[in-house]
């Protein structure tokens, strides 16, 4: 099987996670020097191997998929863990950030599914999991282009589930909420809101009910209390949330204006 964004978060946690259980992993993502202490890390019986290289890159693409068929004798399964964010107003963005993060977070995993899909559909039991978002269910301000790629990367699995139910091929959305990772620290542009706060699902944790219900061929898995309370807003009181974050950019607005230095007062001219 292929996990891409390995080298961090809840990638890297799911690549290490399935090695521990027997799993011929091909991990990738950017970062040589991660995944190659991701490969040192797993196990003699079942070592994890590894291929750099950036996922929007189409030759990149192919030659990943080369090298599983090569290295692993095909492809089972397709973990697409990788991704990134930008935050800040949308009217202030600019067309380079709003095509990286779609090209990453949706163009890119959908093209790597398409170009695994032959090998797939020789497998005996082949599956596809899309790493996805609450914010695919119902988006926040302040993460416009993360929020549309997840909800389109949403829309595809459902298509592709349908499409190739026929061949056997399962299609899984796994939508997180707050997980530990490096996303706010990667971002592609701005800077994490201050009313974004809380503590975050472990990588580890997420992986693991990720795994459960791939095991279980389940079509979508919200591992955790906080995205499930999430998905039951989403689906039942919209509204509720988007009360909730008006409040909360007003908030930061009215604190924003206090932060700034007052002008110092003219003095006065006396006659």
């Amino acid at each position: 099987m292929i996990v891409t964004g390995a080298s961090s978060g809840v990638g890297r946690a799911l690549a290490d996670l399935l090695a521990h259980r027997g799993c011929h992993v091909l991990a990738t993502a950017r970062r040589h020097d991660r995944l190659a202490s991701l490969a040192k890390s797993s196990s003699d019986r079942c070592p994890i191997l590894y291929l750099s290289g950036d996922l929007c890159d189409a030759g990149f693409r192919d030659a990943l998929v080369a090298d599983a068929i090569e290295r692993l004798g095909g492809i089972d399964m397709v973990v697409s863990a990788a991704g990134a964010g930008a935050v800040g107003p949308f009217r202030e963005s600019t067309p380079e950030t709003f095509a990286r993060v779609v090209d990453l977070d949706f163009v890119a995993q959908a093209e790597f599914a398409r170009a695994c899909l032959p090998s797939l559909t020789t497998s005996a039991d082949p599956a596809i999991v899309f790493v996805g978002s609450i914010l695919g269910l119902h988006p926040l301000p302040l993460h416009g282009e993360y929020a549309a790629s997840k909800a389109a990367l949403r829309s595809l699995a459902t298509t592709l589930r349908l499409e190739l139910a026929d061949v056997g091929v399962d299609v899984i959305v796994a939508t997180l909420g707050p997980v530990e990772s490096e996303f706010w620290d990667s971002l592609v542009a701005g800077v994490r809101p201050s009313w974004s706060r809380g503590t975050p699902m472990p990588a580890g944790a997420a992986a693991a009910a990720i795994i459960g219900g791939l095991e279980r061929r389940r079509p979508e898995i919200i591992p955790g209390w906080r995205a499930k309370s999430y998905a039951f807003l989403a689906r039942y009181l919209p509204g509720l949330i988007d009360r909730t974050v008006a409040r909360h950019l007003k908030r930061a607005a009215r604190a924003s204006v206090s932060d700034e230095p007052r002008p110092e007062p003219s003095p006065r001219l006396r006659p």
